[in-house]
C-alpha cells in the first residue's frame, strides 16, 4: 500500500531509540499517523515541527497498519513568527485541537483547507480573530455548528449581544438581559465588526472552548491528548490563559 498527499504536521512523538510517530492532517485522507524512521534526528526535527506543510509519502503492507512516512518540507509557518509568542501559541493550539478532535483516517478536506488558510496568514493582527472563527468552523464541520444569524428568543437580527451556552444560538440584548450572567458575551468581530481587543478574543475562546469541551472532547479519541472527559488540549488552555492575561479592562481596539 502506498499514497502521496499534501499534509500539515500536527505532532511528533518519540518512538524507540530514534524514530517518531507523526500525526498529519492530510489534504484528502484526514488525520493520519505514521512512523518516521530517524524522526528524532537533527535533520528530521525541523521538518516535524507542528504547523509545517509537507509532502507525505506513506507506505505499509496493509491498509490497517501504522505504516511509515517519508516527508519533504514545503513550508514552515512558525519560522516567520519566531518573535511572536502569540502566534506561536495560536499555531500550537490549532494543531493540538485538530489532532484531538478529528477521527483517524476520515477525509476532512474542508478542515484541512481551513487550517492551511489559518497557517498562511501574513497579517499579525488577524491571527487571533481568525483563530476563533476557525474553531467555530471546526465545530460546524464536526456537526456542532453555532447560529449567530438571529436571536433564538425572538428571531431578531438586531442587537445580538449574547450566545446561549446550551444551544449555541445568538441572543439579543433585550431577550438576554435577565440572563446576563448565564450567557456568553458575543464579540462583535464574530458578527463582522472590524474591531477587537484581547478581552474580545478571550471571550470568543471561552465560548468556543465551552462547546469543544461539551461536545467534541466529552468522549475523546485520545487519552494522551485529553486525559479527562471534557478537557481541552494543554496548548489550547495555554492560549486562553495568554489572552486572559493580556486583556485589559479598556483594551485598545485593533483595526
Amino acid at each position: 500500500m502506498e499514497w502521496i498527499d499534501e499534509a500539515i504536521v500536527l505532532s511528533a512523538r518519540p518512538h524507540g531509540e530514534n524514530a517518531a510517530i507523526v500525526a498529519l492532517l492530510t489534504a484528502t485522507r484526514g488525520r493520519h499517523a505514521g512512523l518516521v524512521p530517524g524522526g528524532q534526528g537533527r535533520n528530521a526535527r525541523p521538518v516535524l515541527q507542528p504547523g509545517n506543510r509537507v509532502k507525505a509519502k506513506w507506505r505499509a503492507r496493509t491498509n490497517d497498519q501504522l505504516g511509515t512516512y517519508t516527508l519533504d518540507l514545503d513550508a514552515t509557518p512558525c519560522a516567520l513568527w519566531l518573535d511572536s509568542q502569540e502566534i506561536l501559541a495560536v499555531i500550537s493550539s490549532a494543531c493540538a485541537v485538530t489532532e484531538a478532535s478529528l477521527p483517524e483516517r476520515q477525509p476532512m478536506p474542508g478542515v484541512y483547507a481551513g487550517l492551511a488558510t489559518l497557517l498562511s496568514l501574513r497579517d499579525e493582527d488577524l491571527w487571533a480573530p481568525v483563530y476563533v472563527k476557525w474553531e467555530m468552523n471546526l465545530l460546524q464541520a464536526l456537526g456542532y455548528g453555532m447560529d449567530l444569524s438571529q436571536c433564538a428568543a425572538n428571531g431578531s437580527a438586531e442587537n445580538l449581544t449574547y450566545v446561549s451556552p446550551r444551544t449555541g444560538r445568538a441572543v439579543s440584548r433585550e431577550a438576554g438581559a435577565a440572563y446576563h450572567d448565564k450567557l456568553f458575551p458575543l464579540p462583535v468581530f464574530l458578527l463582522g465588526g472590524g474591531e477587537w481587543d484581547a478581552e474580545d478574543i478571550a471571550q470568543g475562546l471561552d465560548m468556543t472552548g465551552h462547546f469543544l469541551s461539551r461536545h467534541v472532547f466529552a468522549n475523546p479519541h485520545s487519552r494522551h491528548l485529553i486525559p479527562q472527559d471534557g478537557d481541552l488540549p494543554l496548548a489550547r488552555q495555554r492560549l486562553a490563559t495568554f489572552y486572559r492575561k493580556t486583556a485589559e479592562p479598556t483594551g485598545a481596539a485593533v483595526a
